[in-house]
């Protein structure tokens, strides 16, 4: 961003003293970031106070901001002049080509818009990489990735950038072969030190994807390897019993829901990832296939016989045998029980409302794919407009990273402050519309 500087009455006798605020939403504009007291650094709060020594002058900011609103104070100059601001220009970047996205349109003007949010939401996160968030954390995260990817894929098609996102996750896997939850890109290529086992699951999940777009085989060869070993470190956290061992930690991250019992839907997205994981395996005819059908059979029977509670007529998780709508929802995905009782299951689901709900749109994104998966396809329409409508109602022109209808001001890190209101894991509406034909 840069502007011009002018003043007028006297000639300036003190430099003018500048506090530039930046936000996405107007709650950025209406609360004092000096209140904020979150979770999260306070530097991602977008903020610049500046001082111009001579004037008339030009101002350049060098930093990146992502806004729609952004407000001038002037803290202090001198009684003898004023200042006025000309020219104010903004460079937008992305690495996404409009160009390329595939024509659409709909009968249903709630859903066209929901779709054109949906793509300019992926336009804005995809970058050098595909980004979480252009305001915050600027990061390739697994979890997002494989949404956008899928996004990408029904829109504009930069599949080269999926493939580059793949291989620098596989490149920076550490001694035992796990990938991290995410990549730091600069200022040279960094793995955090953060694994979470349903997103490094999701590197396997996102090269079946993009080898079911592509038909690449090149790429499928090479990085199968780091494919099947993902599944291999997710078979170490089973117990003794077969299902995935419950922690205390972050270990693995399914939603932002602070109560969130984490065991059931992370064992769910094991059985999703091996059923992907087998495909793969027999596209590169790889000898492990059936190990990898024993281990996929094993999971789904302990599933059944340790995790479905046929009293209640859900899956269970944890030693307080939680029902969430998380361990429904990656039951569907993971097609644990018969396409009828799947079906009955969502039903379920859906009429009970167990008190353990989603919280994000990334939760509500598998909610809206797993009642597509069995058939629920006017449920599936009803929930996105429902969903990403509501956000549309309340003034997006991108989409969240968290929306919470029953509580507007949710924030998993203490304010709404620092959520990120264009971010990458709520752009699926696009797929979901355009890969279904909602």
């Amino acid at each position: 961003m840069s502007f011009e500087v002018r003043p007028a009455g006297s000639p300036p006798d003190a430099p003018l003293k500048l506090r530039l605020t930046f936000g996405e939403m107007p709650v950025e504009m209406a609360v004092p970031f000096a209140s904020y007291d979150g979770s999260l650094s306070s530097s991602w709060l977008q903020e610049e106070t500046l001082y111009v020594d001579v004037l008339p002058g030009k101002v350049s900011l060098p930093r990146r901001y992502s806004f729609r609103y952004v407000k001038l104070e002037v803290l202090d100059t001198s009684p003898k002049y004023r200042v006025s601001f000309f020219n104010l220009k903004c460079m937008t970047v992305t690495s996404a080509d409009r160009a390329n996205v595939i024509p659409f349109d709909h009968v249903d003007p709630l859903l066209r818009d929901i779709d054109r949010i949906s793509v300019r939401t992926l336009e804005d996160c995809t970058q050098d990489v595909f980004e979480d968030g252009p305001k915050r954390d600027r990061r390739l995260w697994l979890g997002d990735l494989r949404l956008q990817a899928l996004a990408n894929y029904a829109t504009f098609r930069n599949d080269a950038l999926v493939k580059r996102c793949l291989y620098l996750f596989a490149g920076v896997s550490d001694e035992r072969g796990r990938v991290s939850a995410n990549l730091f890109i600069a200022p040279e290529l960094i793995a955090d030190d953060t694994y979470l086992f349903d997103y490094s699951l999701f590197f396997t999940v996102t090269l079946y994807d993009y080898y079911e777009a592509t038909g690449e085989r090149d790429t499928l060869q090479e990085l199968w390897p780091t494919a099947r070993r993902q599944v291999e470190l997710a078979l170490e956290q089973l117990d003794d019993s077969g299902i995935v061992r419950d922690e205390e930690t972050w270990w693995s991250f399914i939603d932002w829901h602070e109560s969130l019992n984490k065991q059931a839907p992370s064992h769910a997205v094991l059985i999703y990832a091996l059923k992907r994981a087998i495909r793969l395996a027999e596209a590169v005819e790889c000898d492990s296939i059936g190990e990898l059908e024993r281990c996929l059979a094993d999971a789904r029977r302990t599933a059944l016989d340790l995790l479905w509670d046929a009293k209640q007529g859900f899956f269970v998780s944890g030693e307080g045998r939680q029902v969430s709508w998380a361990a429904q929802i990656w039951m569907a995905l993971a097609e644990v029980l018969p396409s009828e009782e799947n079906r009955t299951l969502m039903r379920r689901l859906l009429s009970t409302k167990p008190d353990i709900a989603p919280t994000t749109p990334y939760m509500y994104h598998h909610l809206a794919e797993a009642l597509l998966v069995v058939g629920l396809k006017d449920e599936a329409v009803d929930l996105v407009k429902q969903y990403w409508g509501g956000m549309l109602k309340n003034g997006a022109d991108t989409f969240w990273e968290l929306y919470d209808p029953g509580n507007p001001d949710f924030s998993p890190y203490g304010s709404p402050l620092i959520n990120s209101y264009c971010h990458a894991w709520s752009c699926t509406p696009t797929y979901l519309i355009r890969r279904y034909g909602l």
